[in-house]
């Protein structure tokens, strides 16, 4: 054929090794133009190199092999719904979750480099929150479930609320939910009754009394919320003061407000047993465990 290279020269201008060629033709990633039948060795055509340099980048992004056998089809098909807008589509979807995964590690850089810091400090304060009418759904999260519980929750308490005017949404949850991956929680928002016709039963009015914590504002996403939980308990822990075996979750700046996970602010509040708890609130800068 007019043009073809040996895998040796194929080798030579793609940078790819004669073995990394072999495996993807055995993988059916790149096929040769052609394979002499005799003596089997592959020729490959100069305008193999671009889907072959394609191929090794996207293997070094960790696409998975299912996802770029797909892509490959998708390119191999055409322009048009079914062909390169649709490569387009799997390299866009993988590329995302790369950033995702890249954020979470970013996360837990900063995370580690603040506990290895002796002087990383984290504000907690002792606080008295007031009463509460609120609407709320109660429910058991059984053993290894997902948050879609907490989403269904969130639905229901929205079309309950309607229009009316209403406060950031919380939580309480039982400490048993994060020691032992399941438990109470309560999910609520706050809103005046009554309830509207055609609400779900799940939806029941709640008062919430008059509660003393040990309260932080944890700020951005919630990957590293436990450093943020360690600073109230060791505070509580330190000063004597017995937990109500309940943690309070009140979500002030959400994902239901802006779409930027930096700017998320969510008030953490390790419940104190009302015997326990001092009667006046006061601000301490509390070490982080």
């Amino acid at each position: 054929m007019a043009d073809r290279l040996t895998i040796g020269e194929f080798s030579r201008i793609t940078h790819l090794s004669i073995r990394a060629l072999r495996r993807y033709h055995e993988q059916g990633l790149l096929v040769p133009a052609e394979v002499d039948p005799a003596t089997g060795y592959r020729y490959y055509a100069p305008a193999q190199a671009r889907p072959a340099l394609t191929i090794r980048r996207l293997r070094e992004l960790d696409l998975p092999l299912p996802d770029l056998r797909r892509f490959l089809d998708a390119e191999s098909a055409g322009e048009g719904a079914t062909g390169h807008g649709a490569a387009q589509q799997i390299v866009a979807a993988h590329l995302r979750r790369l950033e995702d995964r890249l954020g979470r590690t970013q996360r837990a850089v900063q995370a580690l480099q603040e506990l290895l810091d002796p002087q990383a400090r984290r504000a907690v304060s002792l606080e008295v929150l007031p009463p509460q009418r609120v609407l709320a759904v109660s429910l058991d999260v059984p053993p290894g479930a997902d948050l879609s519980w907490y989403d269904a929750a969130m639905r229901d308490l929205d079309a309950a609320a309607g229009r009316r005017p209403v406060r950031p949404p919380g939580g309480r949850y039982e400490h048993a939910l994060f020691t032992e991956g399941h438990g109470r929680a309560t999910v609520y928002l706050p809103a005046e009754p009554p309830l509207p016709p055609g609400t779900s039963d799940a939806v029941r009015e709640l008062h919430l009394p008059q509660r003393t914590a040990a309260v932080a504002t944890h700020c951005g996403p919630h990957d590293d919320i436990d450093l943020t939980y360690a600073a109230v308990g060791s505070f509580a822990a330190r000063n004597g003061l017995r937990s109500d075996d309940l943690v309070e979750e009140v979500y002030l700046v959400g994902p239901r407000d802006t779409d930027q996970p930096d700017r998320w602010r969510t008030l953490v509040a390790w419940l104190l047993a009302p015997d326990s708890a001092r009667p006046s609130a006061q601000r301490i800068t509390a070490s982080l465990l």
